[in-house]
């Protein structure tokens, strides 16, 4: 169990910022080679929920962050969160090995169950698919085939690696040549697909703006001025050598309510000089609050707002707290006006001289649904964030991962801005073309990329992916069981 927990934690460290995929690939052979030993469902659970601990325990690390930005009020909770969300999602891997398991000890059913598990992160209780195994290779040529399969598929990709690379070290007899030269394949197919993405020479100029407000300052009544006149200075540096079509702010950027910022959006109108702004802000609307996108164009009007859809559950609401309201216990209720309400659905904004924008709000750059839920295509993703919570070790850098996966995904360019950073501009290859490196103050001119056709995913989804994986389960269980009857 021990062994495993520590090969679980070494397959972590393929995860941004480290991004060791090797190592990944590697953790997960000498798993596989634990997983065929076991004695029975049971023993094989074990041994998943294992890994699944030392996986979740590195690779979600950052989220004891939030509980530091008040550390006398919050920081006990820390170590508690930390072991709790990772020993529960490591449930998931558990029951995924004891499955597996039970179709026999084989690679099939092994790569096919773990990245249906995988699957089931994604979706089920609101959906949680960060870490995914996968995202080990947002950073390599493998990146590509997400834009036929998405993150599900590179979790495969990362799995029959592991299988592979397992049965040609222990196997004399060459087996797994063939999935180590399927894999090599892919890596060397995607370096060679992967297209040229460059912005045109007349492309539209995004001013990305990034305050570098640290979370346990950002509301300070000392500081919150100092934030947005250093926004309003970047919007309006005149020191730039071009005016930028559209600058954007990130996520809750300004001090006040919408509703009363009439003030506030002229400012910031009168700076940008013309040019539209996306910004974050909260609004109210009867008694309920909004966490919003706002869209002002040159002349500072307010031509489009979205509401977040898939809001943070704890974080941004209470799950069942609208139900429990009916029982007289309204303090974790939405519609009370305690934490934010959800918004009506993902929404494609309409921005002058850029196209279609779809709006992400933090969190839901996280979840490929939501991206594929958009009304129509858009032209590129437009996501905003406060990754202040996020600290600065590893919780931003996997959140961009994520957003360059959702543009490899779409074959849509994204602009990305982040309170803290890193705020970035990714072309729809998922590479990052600009950038504002973590913790810093500043603002970045960017071209935008074009868009390229839309992919084989942005279509389909996860579903081709997850029923090959169920077909592909029930013929290795077939499989078995025919062996196991010839045998006896």
């Amino acid at each position: 169990m021990l062994l495993a927990a520590v090969l679980g934690a070494m397959a972590a460290l393929g995860q941004a910022p480290v991004g060791l995929w090797p190592a990944t690939v590697f953790a997960f052979a000498v798993v596989f080679g634990l997983y065929q030993q076991s004695r029975g469902w049971q023993h094989a659970a074990m041994l998943g929920w294992a890994t699944g601990t030392g996986y979740f325990m590195l690779a979600l690390s950052w989220i004891v962050e939030p509980f530091l930005v008040d550390v006398a009020r919050h920081g006990w909770m820390a170590p508690f969160a930390l072991a709790g969300l990772s020993s529960g999602l490591a449930l998931l891997w558990g029951a995924g090995f004891a499955l597996a398991r039970c179709a026999g000890p084989t690679a099939g059913a092994w790569i096919a169950t773990l990245t249906l598990i995988e699957a089931a992160r994604t979706y089920i209780l609101t959906g949680f698919p960060w870490a995914q195994p996968g995202h080990a290779l947002i950073d390599t040529p493998f990146l590509h085939w997400a834009s036929y399969g998405g993150s599900l598929f590179l979790t495969a990709i990362v799995l029959l690696a592991a299988t592979a690379l397992w049965q040609f070290m222990t196997d004399r007899r060459g087996h797994g040549i063939a999935g180590m030269i399927c894999v090599a394949l892919a890596y060397v197919a995607g370096t060679a697909l992967t297209p040229v993405n460059a912005a045109a020479p007349d492309a539209p100029v995004v001013r990305l703006i990034q305050p570098n407000a640290a979370q346990h300052e950002k509301w300070n009544p000392d500081k919150v001025q100092i934030f947005f006149d250093r926004q309003i200075d970047f919007t309006r540096d005149n020191g730039a050598s071009v005016q930028p079509d559209l600058v954007v702010w990130p996520e809750t950027a300004i001090p006040v309510l919408l509703n009363n910022a009439g003030p506030t959006l002229d400012a910031i109108a009168d700076a940008a000089q013309g040019a539209s702004v996306v910004l974050g802000a909260q609004r109210y609307e009867g008694v309920r609050f909004y966490n919003s996108m706002v869209v002002l164009d040159g002349q500072g009007e307010v031509t489009s707002v979205y509401d977040k859809y898939h809001l943070v559950p704890f974080g941004e609401y209470m799950p069942f707290g609208n139900f429990l309201s009916q029982f007289g216990i309204s303090g974790l209720a939405s519609r009370e006006g305690n934490g934010y309400s959800s918004g009506s659905g993902m929404q494609v904004m309409n921005i002058d001289g850029l196209g279609k924008a779809l709006a992400l709000i933090c969190y839901e750059g996280v979840f490929p649904q939501d991206v594929n839920a958009a009304p129509s295509r858009p032209d590129f993703l437009l996501l905003i964030t406060n990754d202040a919570w996020f600290g600065q070790v590893s919780g931003p850098y996997q959140h961009l991962a994520q957003a360059r996966l959702r543009s490899a995904e779409q074959g849509l360019p994204m602009i990305r801005v982040a309170n803290t950073g890193v705020s970035a501009m990714i072309d729809a290859t998922g590479q990052v073309t600009a950038s504002i490196p973590l913790g810093i103050a500043g603002w970045q001119d960017a071209a935008l990329p074009p868009p390229l056709p839309a992919t084989l995913y942005s279509r389909t989804g996860d579903w081709p992916v997850i029923i090959g994986l169920l077909l592909f389960f029930s013929l290795s269980f077939l499989a078995e069981k025919r062996t196991g009857r010839e045998t006896s």
